[in-house]
């Protein structure tokens, strides 16, 4: 057996802000620290913050009046903030940059008198945050069917935008019927679906034709992890999507199968070894790493954290 290790994978900045937000935020000011929905979408990372201290919820009544709210990386509407406000929540916001680009979009043409076609999967975290900020001026789709369900009066101007975790190609055809149908659609100059979620589809595409199976680190609820996945469906691979190496078994390889394994934006490196841990000792697997472009981005920390992650630096 030969593991063919994909890179770029797994954590991407917006990720890696957002944990370390939160990790500050509890060494700051102690467990219990709320967080609005899943910090990112993945199950280990939620599992190991629980045993931290850290309360995951689903509504700002939940968390009770003057205690410390981290929003997680996927942002949240105006709604929400207010109501976080209303309970007098000491409110930290760990939303990825890029997501919080699709809220400013969203309110730039809604003021602008526009009608909005968001691209996105009905119900995602990301996508409720988006909707938030404009719900009069917002129509979700999903796939080329919605558009072609759409109906808008004569002069309705309109504006696309995407979640930021799509797959590239399915957000393509959705676009494409976009300006089929309305070629006067207007789009933000630059796209909404983020560097890290094109960088590991894309490595899945150049590297997928090479192996039998394909293994994708990430969770169920993970939309650009589940992306991966179908990818590699699509291409003609067994794929997976797994929490971790818990999650497969022996049947499903052969001895002489080449595995190329990726991990989505959420999935931690962590996972990642131990899966290719657990291919070695069952089936003596080789491993070679493949690079297709690399990554640099950083973002920075939210501010009321920026000053308390310098002292510690400089503690430690």
């Amino acid at each position: 057996m030969k593991i063919i290790l994909a890179a770029p994978r797994g954590f991407c900045a917006g990720v890696h802000m957002a944990i370390d937000s939160l990790s500050l935020t509890l060494d700051k000011f102690g467990p219990p620290v709320y967080v609005y929905h899943e910090i990112v979408h993945n199950q280990f990372v939620v599992n190991e913050f629980q045993g931290k201290g850290a309360v995951f919820v689903n509504s700002i009544e939940e968390v009770p009046e003057g205690s410390v709210l981290l929003f997680s990386a996927h942002g949240v509407s105006p709604a929400i903030r207010q109501a976080a406000q209303n309970r007098k929540l000491h409110a930290i916001d760990a939303t990825c940059p890029l997501v919080t680009k699709v809220h400013l979009e969203a309110i730039k043409y809604a003021k602008a008198g526009c009608t909005i076609i968001l691209i996105g999967h009905e119900g995602h975290d990301e996508v409720l945050g988006t909707m938030g900020e404009a719900p009069e001026a917002i129509v979700l789709v999903e796939d080329e069917a919605d558009v072609d369900r759409l109906e808008f009066p004569t002069g309705t101007r309109l504006a696309y935008l995407t979640q930021t975790t799509l797959s590239v190609d399915d957000a393509n055809r959705v676009i494409k019927r976009l300006r089929e149908r309305f070629p006067e659609i207007e789009s933000p100059p630059k796209e909404d679906i983020c560097y890290a979620t094109q960088n590991r589809q894309e490595a899945v595409k150049l590297l997928s034709d090479e192996a039998d199976v394909v293994v994708v680190l990430g969770s169920q609820n993970s939309s650009n992890s589940q992306r991966l996945r179908e990818l590699a469906a699509e291409k003609g691979q067994r794929a997976y999507l797994v929490d971790g190496s818990q999650d497969l078994s022996e049947d499903l390889f052969q001895h002489d199968d080449t595995i190329l394994i990726t991990a989505g934006a959420s999935a931690p490196e962590s996972v990642v070894q131990e899966t290719i841990a657990w291919l070695q000792e069952k089936f003596n697997a080789t491993l070679e790493s493949r690079e297709i472009r690399q990554e640099d981005v950083k973002f920075p920390l939210p501010k009321p954290l920026r000053a308390f992650a310098k002292e510690k630096a400089q503690s430690e």
